[in-house]
């Protein structure tokens, strides 16, 4: 990290959004913006000629690299910038996916300036910053008194809600058919369901999974 300002990668597929944090961090002393991104794969070749302290990623990013696959890319960099999510997204599925591919913290849009700031100083430092209510959804996962879905599960529950047969989900990824069924089940007594409908229902009601 420089003795500067901190430097900070903007990546988020909107140009609008970019334009909005830049101004606001336009505004602070100890922090600038000196690149920005619009998709995961901008982002790392910025990260090959740039100097950056704290990498700010959106998620989704419309047909551009997602901002999961480019997190687990640039963390798998030597002397890698910490990754700070910034999403709209709040999902189990989003936060797990998020945090294993090596996320820094997770952060939510409609954050307070203040609030954000000093999630990107946190990450700077190597620290964990989450936005209140995922660092409750993480907390609630592990006081839960239900066993939690696993990331797979959820994974899973992600393509149920988008149609697939368990043909399908044996496709997508990579195990037979019978190992999907063992997943359905072990999802199934998890949920407290008894099939495919109620677990995407029961999925979306409590925030496992987003609406597509």
């Amino acid at each position: 990290m420089s003795g500067g300002p901190l430097r900070i990668l903007l990546v988020d597929d909107h140009p609008v959004v970019r334009r909005g944090l830049r101004a606001m961090f336009d505004e602070r002393e100890d922090m600038e913006v000196v690149a920005e991104a619009a998709d995961g794969r901008e982002a790392l070749d910025v990260l090959d000629t740039a100097a950056v302290d704290v990498v700010l990623m959106d998620l989704q990013m419309g047909q551009g690299m997602d901002g999961v696959r480019a997190t687990r890319t640039i963390s798998e960099r030597a002397d890698a910038p910490p990754v700070l999510v910034l999403t709209t997204y709040d999902s189990d599925a989003d936060i797990l996916a998020a945090v294993e591919a090596g996320a820094t913290g997770y952060m939510l849009k409609d954050a307070p300036p203040d609030q954000l700031c000093q999630a990107v100083a946190a990450a700077a430092r190597g620290e964990t910053a989450l936005a209140p209510n995922v660092a409750a959804r993480l907390m609630g996962r592990l006081r839960s008194p239900q066993p939690a879905l696993s990331a797979r599960e959820i994974e899973i529950l992600g393509l149920l809600a988008r149609g697939l047969s368990n043909r399908a989900l044996s496709r997508e990824l990579f195990i037979s058919e019978a190992t999907v069924k063992t997943h359905l089940v072990h999802i199934f007594d998890k949920l407290g369901v008894g099939n495919r409908t109620a677990a995407i229902s029961t999925a979306l009601e409590r925030g496992i999974i987003r609406p597509r």
